[in-house]
């Protein structure tokens, strides 16, 4: 397994507000010695709470397209994204709201009993490996559908979902295996979401005496953690499934060498 390193924040960054894990993937570097063009492809946490000057901010950065993976269940719970003018929005749901709605209201409320019995003994990162897997497997035509879109028109765009994390972290890693960059780039950026100023605002309610209490904090960290095992779960699941990973953006994403020059050509430096 490759060792974790601690996470960065570039320096160049801005510090929003009230949107997490923002960052431009600009400058991540290629196979074959090109680079991820900078103001093409940005990533975040999801938008609903965006201040003014967040928003304003957001506004300078010549979207064209957000693309918002968060479920209905998301979205009842942290509000819709903060409106852009001139940009579209699309809504791509990578998850069922249905899906573990019970675990989620645990996770939120549930008593210190409860969370070590779901949680502990390496239950909550095998959680996580699995929806990894899972979103590979059963996601395709979605993330085809992100593919062809930036294709065709979609930049500069924005990637999000609650946290920023898992289903925008996959989406973002998808896109940057199909224009070439380097595994190790891709797993580095991933790593970034672990910077304090980047995580999601864990919340839990009153309800539970628990609370946030160091040991309730703890098992829930590997939900709430960029580790570098639920990526490596995704590409495991790549090269089971497809046999490789051409095969996968191929023949499971549909990408036609046509398709991936156009790629290259919206999202890398010339």
């Amino acid at each position: 397994m490759t060792t974790q390193q601690p996470p960065q924040v570039r320096s160049t960054e801005p510090l929003l507000t009230e949107v997490r894990n923002f960052r431009d993937v600009g400058g991540l570097p290629t196979v074959d010695g090109r680079r991820v063009r900078q103001g093409r492809l940005f990533r975040s946490g999801h938008l609903a709470h965006a201040t003014e000057a967040d928003a304003a901010f957001l506004g300078t950065l010549g979207l064209h397209t957000i693309f918002d993976f968060r479920n209905a269940a998301d979205i009842k719970l942290e509000g819709p994204d903060v409106t852009l003018p001139g940009v579209r929005h699309i809504n791509i749901p990578l998850t069922d709201p249905a899906d573990g709605a019970e675990f989620w209201a645990m996770v939120r409320d549930g008593e210190l009993d409860q969370l070590r019995a779901a949680l502990g003994d390496g239950q909550a990162a095998g959680r996580m490996a699995r929806t990894y897997r899972h979103i590979i497997s059963t996601r395709t035509a979605d993330h085809s559908r992100v593919l062809h879109s930036i294709a065709e028109e979609s930049v500069p765009a924005l990637m999000h979902c609650a946290a920023g994390k898992d289903r925008a972290g996959l989406s973002i890693a998808i896109t940057l295996l199909a224009v070439g960059v380097e595994r190790e780039a891709i797993e580095a950026d991933y790593l970034e979401s672990n910077d304090p100023r980047r995580r999601y605002k864990v919340r839990r309610s009153n309800r539970s005496a628990a609370g946030m209490s160091e040991e309730v904090m703890a098992l829930l960290a590997p939900l709430f953690d960029a580790r570098a095992e639920y990526l490596h779960a995704a590409f495991d699941t790549i090269e089971s499934t497809w046999g490789s990973t051409e095969t996968y953006l191929t023949e499971g994403l549909k990408l036609t060498p046509e398709t991936r020059g156009r790629l290259r050509e919206r999202l890398l430096e010339d």
